[in-house]
């Protein structure tokens, strides 16, 4: 879901995020399993069933029909991001974005965010930028895509990405982050402001089972939550597939999480297929 520009993929499984809720685990039921749709099996058990939506494929009545069918949720597959929605400094683009969320909310669906703050997908001119300078034009940026949003998102990807895949669970080092290790708080405490409703979500991948990385996600949602700093929910994109099974460890991973009293959300399940709407997100009530 969250490298740039890849095609669509369907339909892997992607409402494994909808078994933890915060501070339990549930299973699904035959009431799911008798349901006749995607969608309607995850709301069978109070939960939503999402998939990435490319703004250009809208006009594709195999892919919408399956959209609309299957689907309760919805992701932006690009259209989102920061290089999307503000290609110029100050200078912000809605259109292909607007045209996501207004299907959805003709079809009664959720929207998720993805994502406001990712060292990937910038803009040239963010490139370009660093130390405080940088700083203030993530917040600004934040602030200006939640706000024309504002009581519109179900969820945000406020921040995506941000720690190394090392296995010495360190921050990634990117230009965000040289801008200060509170990075992602500030990112957190401008998306809240600008959004107070949208829950509000930390997103990365190689977090499924417990190990450096999942452990330090961990340690900074739990600080958070101990100083009041706005976190709702940890999205982990769980690439299953034959070469990447899932973790022993992974339903009390996604546990330790709930526990801490945010949502969990699975954000990526993906097996390969032709161009159909992806399963990218679902997650707890």
């Amino acid at each position: 879901m969250h490298k740039p520009r890849t095609p669509l993929r369907a339909l892997g499984v992607a409402a494994a995020a909808a078994v933890v809720a915060a501070g339990s685990v549930v299973a699904l039921t035959s009431t799911a399993e008798a349901a006749t749709t995607l969608g309607a099996s995850a709301a069978a058990v109070g939960r939503y069933f999402g998939t990435a939506v490319a703004a250009n494929k809208l006009s594709d009545s195999t892919y919408v029909g399956i959209l609309d069918r299957e689907f309760n949720m919805v992701t932006a597959e690009n259209e989102m991001k920061w290089d999307a929605t503000e290609p110029n400094q100050n200078q912000f683009s809605y259109s292909s974005a607007d045209r996501i969320v207004s299907h959805a909310q003709a079809q009664n669906m959720r929207i998720r965010g993805h994502a406001l703050a990712w060292h990937q997908q910038q803009p040239g001119w963010a490139q370009s930028m660093s130390g405080t300078a940088l700083r203030n034009a993530m917040l600004n940026h934040i602030t200006g895509v939640a706000t024309h949003y504002k009581g519109q998102i179900y969820a945000w990807d406020v921040v995506n990405e941000a720690f190394d895949d090392g296995g010495n669970g360190a921050r990634r080092d990117s230009n965000l982050q040289r801008t200060g290790n509170d990075w992602i708080e500030a990112a957190f405490r401008a998306a809240r402001a600008a959004d107070p409703g949208a829950k509000l979500c930390y997103n990365d991948y190689n977090t499924d089972g417990q190990n450096a990385k999942s452990n330090a996600v961990y340690a900074m949602v739990q600080d958070f939550k101990s100083r009041g700093v706005p976190i709702d929910c940890v999205g982990f994109q769980s690439h299953f597939n034959a070469q990447s099974p899932v973790p022993s460890d992974y339903q009390a991973n996604l546990q330790r999480f709930a526990n801490l009293g945010v949502d969990v959300q699975i954000t990526s399940w993906i097996s390969r297929a032709p161009a159909r709407p992806r399963p990218t997100t679902s997650a707890a009530s």
